[in-house]
């Protein structure tokens, strides 16, 4: 079975369709709610067997590069100016097809934002090489 990455992007994707603002001015009971709701999509993965691994990324907005024992770390404002604090975390999932990643890309998608309604965020759908790239 094919492994996909999911990443999900919180201050929209390419071209942002509409404002949410960040989770840290949220009503506490919509953040509760937001989690719940992740911790349900990891139990859903989990028992059907699909679940590799998920990981939310700490909101923060300065990364440090490390080129090697004899360079100095250079603290940027990370990888890319442009997509700084874009991915808020991902899910790797194990599934039997492309059209199976993408029917969770979009139940995640549909997580509660504020007031409970539903946020359909970007989430970035990429197959995970399974070995080097062969020629044919």
């Amino acid at each position: 079975m094919p492994k996909y990455l999911l990443l999900k992007h919180y201050r929209g994707g390419p071209e942002p369709h509409r404002p949410v603002p960040p989770m840290d001015q949220w009503a506490p009971e919509d953040v509760e709610a937001h989690m719940a709701f992740l911790k349900h999509v990891n139990d859903m993965l989990e028992e059907n067997g699909e679940l590799v691994d998920a990981q939310a990324l700490v909101p923060s907005r300065t990364w440090v590069r490390y080129g090697g024992p004899d360079a100095a770390p250079v603290t940027t404002d990370g990888p890319h100016p442009e997509t700084s604090d874009l991915v808020a975390g991902w899910f790797m999932i194990d599934v039997d097809s492309h059209d199976r990643a993408l029917e969770v890309a979009a139940y995640v998608s549909s997580e509660p934002g504020p007031g409970g309604s539903p946020l359909y965020e970007w989430i970035d759908v990429r197959e995970v090489m399974a070995g080097p790239p062969t020629e044919d």
